[in-house]
C-alpha cells in the first residue's frame, strides 16, 4: 500500500487526514511544518537512504516554513522531483503561488469531508506507481 506524508502544523487537521488514510489502508507519516517535511524526506539534512513517499499532503500557511518554500524544495531535489504534492489550504486565494507547479497535482480547500480526501488520493495514485521501499 502507498505511504502518504502529511505537512500541516494544524494537529487536528493532521489527526483526520492521518485517520482517514491509515482506515484506507495506507501507511502515514507526519510533519508539523516544511523543516520537518524536508528532514523526514531526507533533504535538509542530506540522507540519501531516507525513504520517499508515493504521495504528499502540504499546508500552505505553516510556521517556520511554509508550505510553498516546502514544495519548491522538494521540486528541486532529485529524489523527490517527481513527488505528487496535494495541498491543502483555508485560502484559496494563496493556491496562485502552485499554479504551473509540475509536482502539485491537487488541492485541498479546508475545511474539508473525509471522501475529499480518499478521492483526491485516488485520482492521484491511480496516475502513479507507487514508489519502492527503500531502507
Amino acid at each position: 500500500m502507498a505511504r502518504i506524508l502529511v505537512v500541516d502544523d494544524e494537529k487536528e487537521v493532521v489527526y483526520i487526514i492521518r485517520f482517514v488514510l491509515e482506515k484506507a489502508g495506507y501507511t502515514v507519516w507526519t510533519a508539523g511544518n516544511g523543516v520537518e517535511a524536508l528532514a523526514v524526506l531526507g533533504i535538509d539534512p542530506p540522507n540519501p537512504d531516507a525513504a520517499v513517499p508515493d504521495l504528499v499532503f502540504l499546508d500552505v500557511m505553516m510556521p517556520v516554513m511554509d508550505g510553498h518554500t516546502a514544495s519548491v524544495r522538494m521540486r528541486d531535489d532529485k529524489r523527490t522531483a517527481g513527488l505528487p504534492i496535494i495541498v491543502e489550504t483555508a485560502y484559496g486565494d494563496m493556491l496562485h503561488l502552485f499554479e504551473g507547479a509540475p509536482n502539485v497535482v491537487g488541492f485541498l480547500q479546508k475545511p474539508f469531508n473525509p471522501r475529499q480526501i480518499n478521492e483526491q488520493v485516488e485520482k492521484v495514485l491511480s496516475r502513479t506507481k507507487p514508489r519502492a521501499i527503500t531502507p
